[in-house]
């Protein structure tokens, strides 16, 4: 019996691989001329802490592939022409689509950049691409003055309408009235930090006990401002997961900057903490950003688990409910604990807790679910950025991006109280083509706009609009300390391009 099963197995793992390997006879192959190289990454003046660019494998008669060509494809070699012991770490990631994300960070800034992309030792596309320079590195402090050229070279979009969403409840700010009532209302019993951004320099003063989390938002700011001038401008973040400010009369209303918005709340919505973190340190002390979940997709759509997954904390009751959802029902819905905390009496009920497992393993699963948690649950980017479609659950929380997604299109919606979670489940496994089209639009939509320069992009414009409504002068107001830019960990940066542009 094993011999025969072995015999009907061999000829199909014989496909696959010379597949895969582009060895079979009229299998495709890349061109080199034809493939195609576009990106960020290729232009000087965008400066991101990891870099990001694109191949698409096209074969020789023009068509682009669809499936993996094999990881090691295509060769990606960075150096400094100037300087021949430049350190520049670059990763290669197959997306299994036909499509590669070549990301770098470099260690110092570069007066040029030499990029060739080879495939077999032919250069892909117009490679090799040469940056004049200079090409800046992360830490580097040379801001564009200009805000309008800045948003040019990083191709931001016009607008944001979720941000025009947020400020339409405040025709107009007052710093020096809100440096006195913010405070007063917040301070004693939530965590906020007054920021106030100065020709370009960022103080801060912090209200409430746990403050630990200012860190994410004084990293940010210090990068953006590093990359650009910012308007003077002064505001106050909210540092704990519930958006604070209540729906009330708009003369009543104060400007709170928070990273979850909700329905029955006026907050200003920023990208959250933890996507914010994730563009700083791609490449650096985190795994999980978006751009490693893109080369971390789990097997092929038509060998994943047919079965709805979720792993976490206790943050939420309907979190409990489904761990018993999934216990009644194990072929349709695998969610267990990973942690006790906010219900540990309930643990005997609802555990025990399982072993942790990968993020990059969930995506064994093709269903992933998406519950709230203590707010809206933030894994959101990096489960659409992956191979697998989203059954995201009906919430008053959302996101700064929640309001461009559309159910049925990006993601699989699910009641809130859960009761129609098993049937939704159902409906992907009945719709099989139906489920894999929205889950490739859901990953389509984190890949244009969910990467770090869309989150840049968005803060800077945030920061822009909400300037523009101040009716007096952002000031530093006592108690206020100097966020100071962190110094170079490698090299002096030598910044040229405005001091150029003041010349000519």
């Amino acid at each position: 019996m094993m011999q025969k099963q072995l015999a009907e197995l061999f000829p199909l793992l014989l496909l696959w691989l010379c597949s895969s390997a582009g060895l079979c006879a009229g299998s495709p192959v890349p061109s080199a001329a034809k493939s195609l190289v576009w990106g960020l990454g290729l232009e000087e003046d965008a400066v991101l802490p990891a870099r990001f660019f694109f191949i698409q494998a096209v074969d020789k008669s023009g068509g682009n592939f669809t499936f993996s060509p094999g990881e090691n494809t295509f060769e990606v070699k960075i150096t400094s022409l100037s300087e021949p012991f430049s350190r520049i770490w670059v990763q290669v990631l197959d997306r299994r689509d036909g499509s590669f994300l070549v990301r770098y960070r470099m260690y110092a800034s570069y007066s040029d950049l030499n990029i060739q992309v080879l495939l077999k030792d032919k250069h892909v596309a117009k490679s090799p691409y040469i940056l004049k320079g200079p090409v800046y590195h992360e830490s580097c402090y040379c801001p564009e003055l200009s805000g309008a050229l800045w948003e040019e070279h990083m191709h931001c979009p016009s607008s944001f309408p979720q941000i025009h969403r947020d400020l339409s409840f405040f025709p107009r700010v007052d710093p020096d009235r809100n440096a006195i009532e913010v405070p007063q209302r917040f301070g004693q019993r939530q965590s906020v930090c007054h920021y106030t951004i100065k020709n370009n320099q960022v103080y801060i003063k912090t209200h409430g006990e746990h403050v630990g989390f200012r860190i994410f938002m004084d990293a940010f700011l210090l990068s953006l401002a590093r990359k650009v001038s910012l308007p003077d401008v002064e505001f106050f973040v909210n540092l704990g997961d519930w958006p604070l400010e209540k729906s009330r009369t708009p003369e009543k209303l104060h400007p709170i900057f928070s990273w979850c918005g909700s329905n029955d709340t006026r907050d200003i919505v920023m990208p959250t903490y933890d996507l914010t973190e994730s563009v700083l340190e791609t490449m650096g002390r985190v795994s999980l950003d978006m751009m490693s979940v893109q080369g971390n997709t789990g097997p092929p759509w038509t060998e994943k688990n047919s079965t709805g997954f979720w792993r976490g904390r206790d943050s939420r009751k309907e979190r409990l409910e489904m761990v018993k959802l999934s216990r009644a029902n194990p072929t349709l819905l695998d969610a267990a604990f990973t942690n006790f905390f906010f219900f540990k009496h309930d643990e005997s009920l609802y555990g025990p807790i399982v072993k942790h497992v990968s993020f990059f393993d969930f995506f064994k699963y093709k269903y992933q679910i998406n519950v709230d948690g203590t707010v809206a649950a933030y894994r959101l980017p990096y489960l659409l950025a992956g191979d697998s479609v989203v059954l995201k659950q009906d919430s008053i929380y959302y996101e700064h991006f929640y309001s461009d997604l559309q159910p049925w299109v990006h993601y699989i919606p699910f009641k809130a109280d859960l009761s129609d979670l098993l049937e939704k489940i159902q409906w992907a496994k009945d719709h099989d083509e139906e489920a894999r089209k929205i889950a490739q639009a859901g990953q389509l939509f984190a890949r244009t706009h969910l990467m770090g320069d869309k989150i840049f992009c968005y803060y800077f414009k945030l920061f822009q609009e909400y300037a523009k409504l101040q009716v007096t002068e952002p000031k530093v107001r006592d108690g206020m300390e100097l966020v100071e830019q962190p110094k170079e960990d490698l090299f002096p940066c030598h910044c040229h391009r405005n001091k150029v542009r003041d010349e000519l």
